[in-house]
């Protein structure tokens, strides 16, 4: 009886650690919810456009992360109230990292179309899922 237990508590732990998400994975998903947070804590009147890529080519994922970090710090509250959530949010989303292929890419982070802030993170999120 004994056996039995300790068998089907081996069990039930090595199942549960197949199937927890790797923590690139839970990175990946916290930063997209970021992300869909700031789109409801943007100012997008008035604001600055935003190079925003879309319709990415094979060997530019570099680039496009790069453009979209370079125009996360551009990103302002619509009130002060929200600033501190802002911030955090900023700085989490910042946190995304992907390592340069070494592939050269003909696009620059200049030859994207300008966009809202708001159309901006939908591009990012895009990306990101």
């Amino acid at each position: 009886m004994k056996k039995m237990v300790i068998f089907c508590m081996f069990f039930f732990c090595s199942t549960m650690v197949l199937t927890a998400a790797s923590p690139r994975t839970v990175k990946y998903k916290q930063i997209h919810q970021k992300i869909l947070q700031l789109e409801t804590m943007v100012k997008d009147k008035d604001a600055e456009l935003l190079h925003t890529p879309e319709n990415l080519v094979e060997g530019c994922l570099y680039t496009a992360v790069t453009c979209f970090k370079k125009g996360i710090q551009k990103l302002q509250p619509v009130s002060s109230q929200d600033n501190a959530k802002f911030t955090k949010a900023i700085r989490i989303v910042n946190k995304f990292t992907y390592r340069d292929p070494g592939k050269r890419c003909e696009s620059t982070c200049d030859s994207y179309e300008k966009k809202t802030p708001k159309e901006f993170l939908k591009g990012f999120a895009n990306l990101m899922q």
